[in-house]
């Protein structure tokens, strides 16, 4: 498939797909006119890769980190190192921590969102009160 196709089906722009390449996170084969060509694996690499990003891990530590998950097969990949699995393993607690992190912000907008809203007057009670 082509990089526009490979775009659509994973909602992930063409620059981005590109900047993949760059960082040796995503492969694509030429054609004979020099045009990108992907198999059908890279639907499922670009998704894994969008995956890690969100997770908050930066290009470097995911190009470290994709030929180690499992094969599209199922099969477990031999690279993994136990460097590796301990350099993850921070990130996961850097992950944690960010979440409890998150959910205290949340609390503490929840506590100001119900201060303010129960010093707010119903719609109609200004105007009763100065009837």
């Amino acid at each position: 498939m082509r990089i526009g196709e490979l775009a659509r089906l994973t909602g992930v722009s063409e620059r981005s797909l590109r900047y993949y390449e760059m960082q040796g996170l995503l492969a694509a084969e030429r054609t004979p006119g020099g045009h990108r060509a992907y198999g059908d694996w890279a639907v499922d690499r670009v998704i894994r890769i969008q995956a890690l990003y969100a997770a908050g891990l930066h290009s470097t530590k995911i190009a470290q980190l994709l030929p180690c998950m499992r094969d599209s097969d199922g099969g477990p990949n031999e690279r993994a190192t136990p460097l590796l699995v301990a350099e993850l393993t921070a990130e996961r607690e850097r992950v944690d921590r960010l979440i409890v992190d998150l959910v205290r912000s949340r609390e503490v907008l929840d506590e100001a969102i119900a201060a303010a809203a129960g010093r707010m007057e119903p719609a109609g009670a200004a105007a009763a009160q100065r009837a």
